[in-house]
């Protein structure tokens, strides 16, 4: 069944709570009284810490402007140090995770991602997903009826999806937005819902029994977190949920992203502390790259070169890797590859061939490296990927894999001693993306095909950080431009004028003066916004009228 279009005011009648967006009849039912209730409670308990934490990171990042660089904590060694301690073993279906796709949670989308012949999909409510009200809440919808193996899509063609009847559906995860984001379509005490625990509870509140009926479980992503203390709450909260519910804990699993570099530093301590519920960790490599960017931004001597010499072999992002790898398999838990986000070209063989070589390359330097999965962000390349796991690693995963052989200091994840330029064409393409990206993110779109590339809020945010990094330390290209705040104004005013010859009079339904707005107050060196997500959010507010009054 479709979500129906008709829309009404939702008028809670849980004290203390309010729906101001509109919804459906069937988005009625996922905002039952009794989830609004469910998410209450666990807002109540747990948003003053979560606000607590996003304080605790602004205080981070003034040491770190001040010079304090990262390192490992002194009084966590304890954990670190301590070779006896395992985490959970793996949870049912979450064994064997070789490929995992990934994308929106829009209805159809979900369907294809699930009949992809992958182990795993990842439905993403965070970077692939504009989070408007419509999008956020008819995911919940998807959600529900993919848990239960009922969703169709029909396309306005006739076009008909469903999903495959062999069985062989990948495995269902969820990915929660994180933490600095709010849900200001439902108040609670007449503040926002923490995002993340809006996403968490109504997937969890409908579907966790469901699932542990079919012999999975309620599985989660964890975004963009920046320590172990961020990891607790996660905890915390997933032990408040099985109780409330009454199911045993230890249910809930939760891979983490380890996607900001402060987290690389507290890997040992954030499996730590979700060991009873752990399904790993991930390479997140874009979101990793921005985080290293924007945390070092201060620094002349962390100046990053173009997006495409920054490469998965460079010794910071090397090391990142191999720590990961360690840990994971030191405390028996998966440790995930990154996301290889070509996509195939069509109607050209060779560009294609070269596409898939590149992700075969990438792919096969992650099973060789140890790791236990990767990701694809397209159906078309599910198998290069399968096959190269396949070949060279037949059992489930390669847990056993111990690396011992690993010695990561702090400098190592700090070292960007490698050959890159700083180029016309690598501007130019970072404010192509970014514009692009805002553009459609802004339209309710958070997941576009750009430059051969399926580009998310990960890869607009190295394009936004990278700007703000060369302007803020008057960077000279290759070609021998001083980069400027008012150099790279003019560019985008290039760019732009270049998308409004291109598109004519369509460029009036679009949403690119919106975003080169907003873009703009970013590029200039003097401001960066923390996330693009928040700084754009507001735009995408649509309190219905009546819930004003």
């Amino acid at each position: 069944m479709s979500v129906q279009a008709a829309t009404t005011l939702l008028k809670s009648t849980v004290p203390g709570v309010a729906v101001l967006g509109r919804v459906s009849a069937r988005e009625a039912e996922i905002l039952s009284p009794a989830t609004l209730q469910f998410i209450a409670t666990l807002h109540r308990i747990f948003n003053p810490t979560r606000k607590t934490l996003l304080q605790k990171r602004v205080y981070r990042q003034q040491q770190l402007d001040r010079g304090v660089l990262p390192d490992f904590l002194p009084e966590t060694a304890y954990i670190r140090n301590d070779p006896n301690w395992r985490a959970a073993v793996p949870a049912p279906g979450l064994q064997d995770r070789r490929v995992e796709i990934t994308g929106p949670v829009d209805r159809k989308m979900v369907i294809n991602a699930l009949n992809a012949g992958t182990s795993t999909f990842m439905a993403d409510f965070e970077d692939s997903s504009s989070p408007t009200w419509e999008n956020m809440i008819s995911g919940q919808v998807n959600m529900y009826d993919a848990v239960r193996e009922t969703i169709t899509f029909s396309n306005p063609n006739g076009k008909k999806y469903e999903l495959r009847k062999d069985g062989k559906l990948a495995v269902l995860l969820v990915r929660p937005r994180g933490w600095h984001m709010e849900e200001k379509h439902v108040l609670i005490d007449g503040e926002p819902c923490s995002a993340s625990i809006f996403d968490f509870g109504v997937y969890f509140f409908h579907n966790a029994k469901e699932l542990i009926k079919r012999g999975k479980g309620p599985y989660f992503y964890l975004p963009k977190m920046e320590s172990h203390l961020e990891a607790r709450l996660w905890n915390d909260i997933f032990n408040v949920s099985q109780d409330v519910i009454n199911i045993p804990r230890g249910t809930i699993r939760g891979t983490v992203l380890i996607e900001t570099i402060l987290a690389s530093f507290e890997m040992d301590e954030i499996i730590y502390e979700l060991r009873d519920h752990s399904s790993g960790l991930n390479c997140g490599r874009w979101d990793y790259i921005f985080s290293f960017i924007k945390k070092l931004r201060n620094h002349p001597q962390f100046v990053l070169p173009d997006r495409s010499d920054v490469s998965m072999t460079v010794p910071f992002m090397d090391a990142y890797v191999r720590l990961l790898i360690q840990t994971c398999h030191k405390r028996g838990v998966h440790a995930m590859g990154g996301m290889s986000a070509f996509i195939p070209v069509k109607g050209d063989e060779v560009a294609n061939n070269a596409v898939t070589q590149k992700v075969y390359n990438d792919k096969l330097r992650e099973v060789t490296a140890g790791h236990d999965g990767t990701w694809v962000a397209h159906p078309g390349l599910v198998k290069v990927a399968k096959d190269v796991f396949d070949e060279h690693m037949p059992q489930p995963n390669q847990i056993h894999l111990r690396r011992d052989d690993v010695v990561v200091k702090n400098t190592d994840l700090l070292n960007i001693n490698f050959k890159g330029a700083i180029t016309e064409q690598g501007i130019r393409s970072n404010i192509q993306v970014g514009l692009e990206y805002m553009e459609a993110w802004l339209r309710g779109t958070g997941c576009v095909p750009i430059h051969g590339l399926m580009e998310d809020a990960a890869t607009a945010e190295i394009s936004r950080s990278q700007l703000y990094q060369w302007a803020r330390h008057n960077v000279i290209t290759a070609e021998g431009i001083r980069v400027t705040g008012d150099y790279l104004l003019k560019v985008l005013d290039e760019e732009t004028d270049k998308i409004k010859q291109k598109l004519g009079a369509k460029y009036a339904q679009t949403k690119f003066d919106a975003a080169k707005a907003a873009f703009a107050t970013n590029v200039n060196g003097e401001k960066l916004d923390d996330f693009l997500t928040t700084l754009l959010y507001d735009d995408i507010v649509t309190i219905a009228p009546q819930a004003r009054l």
